[in-house]
């Protein structure tokens, strides 16, 4: 394909599925992956509610060896523990999954390639930019021996979803809000003969080798297996998250762990990876005169609990109705309708998680938070529906109530210290 109508740069969650739901309305549509599939990707693999609603609504095929069937989360604040199966009775499955990057990716791509999309890996797209305007698309392909050949597209529009780095969406003058919090994540495989358990785990008060309080949480995401995939994440919310060493952060958490995970030091299969993720849709603009951007490349990660891979495809699909809007037009002010959809689908549960951010920069509010929520069963399940946005529509109107409870929270603390 030497002239798509869209070429989607990027073959993750975003790309794969604003391919899918492009090539489903009948768009010429070209997505390219850097990297070849099967490839790994830092994540902690965990698929919710509502990311398995996107996968069914795309026909993923749950049937897989691979993917490990979840039913809740336990979460733990100390040594107090609670059992959280999903929330019943929503507009989302009951159910969530694990299943590695490394196997579901490509075959999401797939799913796109059946609606009539191309998908060509290995391929590195990089903007062509003229007095700030993107007027074509370099496709780099190495060809084993050292070299390369370029192949010069001139799509109509372009989705961005190169993920959190986004070194196209930078070429055309995308950035992260720096008031905005940002997340540092890390995490590894390790063997344990618990792989079986059927709930996601999550440790919502952890602490460095020293002591120390940090504002984040650890995980445990079963993969049924034989293996688990343990991280853990802070935010840059808290004073001196610059001298943060999330691999010292993780082999604290890892020697804490309860024993029936059965992890040791000799348990570690993999080395542990980690980097940095925008959050609260802090990267803009969204949109500008031939391009959309998705996903992580967007900033669209949960502050509440780091979650990205939901609004990923959430943002991919919301994209695809706009950018094929704009090729009936023949112009990009269709465009702008995203932006507005983004603004209003997310703005308000976003504005919430970016005050819930700053109110855990302070170690004694997710304390005392923590400690109180969790001796709260009938709390914990509304908390739950919340932090991992399973709201129902009915439900959402309690937005401005929960702002209110945190934001008065943050008064109580003193002013934090946020990346800049």
């Amino acid at each position: 394909m030497t002239s798509p109508d869209v070429l989607v740069v990027g073959g993750g969650p975003a790309g794969a599925s604003a391919a899918y739901w492009l090539a489903r309305q009948g768009v010429s549509v070209l997505a390219v992956e850097k990297k070849s599939y099967p490839r790994e990707k830092t994540c902690g693999d965990g698929l919710t509610p509502r990311a398995v609603k996107q996968l069914i609504d795309m026909g993923f095929d749950f049937d897989v060896p691979e993917l490990h069937r979840i039913d809740g989360l336990r979460a733990y604040a100390g040594d107090l523990m609670l059992e959280l199966p999903w929330p019943e009775r929503t507009t989302y499955p009951s159910w969530g999954a694990v299943i590695r990057r490394a196997d579901l990716d490509g075959r999401v791509a797939m799913l796109a390639e059946k609606q009539g999309a191309i998908i060509q890996q290995g391929t590195e797209a990089k903007a062509v930019v003229d007095e700030g305007n993107l007027v074509a698309v370099d496709l780099e392909v190495g060809n084993g021996s050292g070299e390369s050949e370029i192949t010069r597209v001139t799509p109509q529009l372009v989705v961005i979803a190169d993920g959190s780095l986004s070194r196209f969406g930078r070429e055309l003058g995308t950035a992260r809000r720096r008031d905005y919090p940002y997340g540092l994540a890390v995490r590894g495989y390790y063997a344990s003969s618990n792989s079986d358990d059927r709930f996601l785990e999550s440790q919502l008060n952890i602490t460095d080798r020293n002591g120390r309080h940090m504002p984040g949480y650890g995980w445990i995401f079963p993969l049924g297996d034989g293996t688990i995939n343990i991280g853990a994440g802070a935010l840059s919310t808290f004073k001196g998250w610059k001298d943060l060493n999330t691999t010292e952060l993780l082999e604290a958490y890892v020697s804490g762990l309860p024993e029936r995970w059965g992890v040791t030091e000799a348990s570690l299969l993999t080395a542990p990876t980690g980097g940095k993720l925008p959050m609260a849709f802090s990267v803009g603009p969204k949109v500008g005169p031939n391009w959309v951007v998705v996903g992580d490349a967007s900033g669209a990660v949960n502050p509440f609990n780091g979650e990205g891979i939901d609004y990923a495809y959430e943002t991919g699909r919301l994209a695809a109705g706009y950018v094929a809007d704009a090729l009936v037009t023949g112009d990009g002010g269709p465009l702008h309708g995203y932006a507005q959809a983004v603004a209003e689908e997310y703005g308000d549960y976003h504005k919430v998680a970016r005050i819930f951010a700053l109110a855990i920069g302070n170690p004694a509010v997710i304390r005392t938070l923590t400690q109180v929520g969790m001796r709260s069963r009938p709390l914990m399940e509304w908390v739950l529906k919340v932090m991992a946005n399973l709201l129902e529509p009915e439900e959402r109107g309690m937005t401005e109530r929960i702002y209110g409870a945190i934001e008065r929270a943050v008064k109580l603390a003193p002013e934090p210290n946020v990346s800049r």
